[in-house]
């Protein structure tokens, strides 16, 4: 199995974010530094696998919640990334977001 790294540094920031902390919380609950969390999320540094099960730990998650890539888990990931970022959308932001998902559907149709 090849890891993608980059995937993995997104989920790492996706459930830590769900689990409102921050990258200071997380790292001093891991027992790791705040540099080396961010590191990890910018793909600057590769986390051992004792890095990585203390991590799920902390977040309550599995390694698979982390390393394993399936279309299911990619859509559920999507979905609430994409989620996550409406609700950060002002009103009026929301309904252009929802004017271009509309433009883009009909776009499909034809």
């Amino acid at each position: 199995m090849e890891i993608d790294y980059r995937v993995l540094a997104r989920r790492l920031a996706y459930y830590r974010k769900t689990r409102g902390l921050t990258q200071a919380r997380l790292a001093e609950q891991a027992g790791l530094t705040n540099n080396y969390i961010s590191n990890i999320e910018t793909c600057h540094s590769i986390p051992s696998l004792e890095t990585l099960v203390r991590l799920c730990q902390v977040l309550e998650i599995t390694p698979n919640d982390l390393l394993l890539e399936s279309a299911q888990h990619s859509e559920t990931y999507l979905a609430s990334d994409i989620a996550a970022r409406l609700a950060a959308l002002t009103p009026r932001d929301k309904r252009l977001v929802d004017g271009f998902i509309a433009l883009l559907l009909a776009e499909h149709e034809k």
